[in-house]
């Protein structure tokens, strides 16, 4: 019998396999089917929704933001931390990826409760006159998606 380079390939994939069903591809089966009864009709009626519109503008600016953020400052400071060697690099390289034991959903509620006009944040501002800033939040969340190296 061969040695295998990777032992318990076969147990590993199925139980990937599994996960991925029950997490990704059966909610997706009951969305799928959910939505196909709906009648044409009805199934524009909640795409054109404002709310729906609204949310969907939302993710697309805040991740558009990200993005943008994330190819500037990113490659600076990931270029700097690969680069050079000072005094605190460990700890700015830990700081830096302490974020990602948080899920993504859980940082985004977080932040854009922090940026609301009654977050903590948000009602230090809003007697300013500085409003709308929960979309900070948002690409906050979704920046730190991109930061890993």
């Amino acid at each position: 019998m061969a040695h295998r380079v990777l032992p318990g390939f076969g147990l590993s994939l199925g139980i990937t396999l599994a996960w991925l069903s029950l997490i990704v591809l059966i909610p997706l089966a009951g969305l799928a089917i959910k939505t196909s009864e709906l009648t044409w009709a009805r199934f524009w009626s909640v795409i054109a929704d404002d709310r729906t519109v609204a949310a969907l503008q939302l993710s697309f600016s805040a991740a558009l933001a990200a993005a943008v953020i994330n190819a500037f400052a990113g490659t600076i400071i990931a270029w700097g931390l690969v680069r050079y060697r000072f005094p605190g690099r460990r700890i700015l390289d830990a700081i830096i990826d302490l974020p990602f034991a948080l899920p993504t959903a859980v940082a985004g509620i977080a932040l854009t409760a922090l940026y609301a006009p009654n977050g903590w944040i948000g009602s230090m501002l809003a007697p300013l006159g500085i409003t709308g800033l929960a979309l900070i939040g948002a690409v906050a969340a979704l920046g730190r998606n991109g930061e890993r190296r």
